[in-house]
């Protein structure tokens, strides 16, 4: 067992080894900071599940390339909402919000404790904050509208937003895909903005944060980079390369989620000849780097009232 260092400094293991449980215990930070391991001792010497809270580690296609817990790992504890959901889906926070309250409730039910962690803010936002209530848009709408986004431009479905929605056309740069295309498929099914929603009490938190420990891991900065550097390494020698070919060969569009994980477009380059290998994955590293580093700001200004520690050592 690794020197527990980090959870004492965050004052967990006394919480928890005094009998004080909180209902659950949160563990966010950037790719590479260590949160993985953590969760797991966590686990193991409490009785804990681990549940995903990383947006790409949902993917099954994508063990290697999403740094997905290796089966060594799964089988000491029990890991949910790991690599649930194909290549092929779009999967939402809304969606993620409904299927981690059906997993907390199971892992409650067992008296076991919630151990949640990953890297997307989002998610621990709607988990202790609550979730706009937004109806759910009609596949072929959803679908629709990303066809048009290929063939005519996102500038041309931006100027059909601000017929429909000017003020949230003006919030958004004509060029943001993403957002635009969530505020132009929202209006058109519904007929209201995505502001509308978004200003409605909507859904509730799934955790107060009364109820758990909420900890966020922040390394230094060159520690953290020389850990994304060496673990992009690991995972090409476990076939990261090979993940990214047969993930492609499905034929996808690019424009799904999972196909937008790091190491994909990378690895994609190379295979067509278009780079060296080692231009890949310098690339795939850089990425990766300027990935963490939006993380982090996130993590700052989302959740200034996180407790903080260093990198697990």
């Amino acid at each position: 067992m690794r020197d527990l260092g980090v959870v004492e400094e965050a004052g967990i293991a006394s919480l928890l080894e005094n009998g004080r449980k909180p209902r659950a215990v949160l563990i966010a930070g950037p790719t590479a900071s260590g949160k993985s391991a953590l969760a797991l001792e966590l686990a193991e010497r409490h009785g804990g599940t681990i549940i995903n809270a990383d947006s790409m580690q949902v993917y099954g296609e994508l063990r290697v390339l999403t740094a997905r817990p290796p089966l060594a790992e799964t089988a000491r504890a029990p890991h949910r909402l790991y690599g649930h959901i194909a290549a092929a889906e779009r999967y939402t926070v809304a969606r993620w919000r409904a299927d981690v309250a059906a997993v907390l409730a199971e892992t409650e039910a067992a008296g076991r404790l919630p151990i949640i962690t990953g890297g997307t803010g989002l998610y621990f936002k709607a988990l202790t904050e609550g979730l706009s209530a937004v109806p759910a848009i009609p596949e072929p709408l959803r679908q629709a509208l990303d066809t048009e986004a290929n063939e005519a431009g996102v500038p041309a479905l931006h100027a059909r937003l601000a017929a429909l929605d000017p003020e949230g056309a003006a919030r958004l740069s004509p060029n943001d895909r993403t957002r635009v295309l969530r505020a132009l498929e929202v209006v058109e099914a519904t007929g209201r903005p995505l502001a509308a929603f978004q200003s409605d009490d909507g859904l509730p938190p799934l955790i107060a944060a009364g109820e758990a420990v909420r900890l966020v891991i922040e390394p230094d900065r060159v520690t953290l980079y020389e850990r994304i550097n060496r673990r992009f390494d690991q995972m090409v020698e476990a076939g990261a390369i090979e993940e990214a070919r047969a993930l492609l060969a499905l034929g996808l569009d690019p424009n799904l989620p999972a196909m937008k994980a790091i190491g994909v477009k990378e690895f994609g380059s190379y295979l067509r000849g278009e780079q060296s290998l080692d231009a890949a994955i310098d690339e795939a590293k850089m990425q990766t780097r300027r990935y963490a580093k939006r993380q982090g700001t996130w993590f700052r200004n989302q959740m200034g009232d996180w407790g903080r520690v260093a990198a697990p050592r």
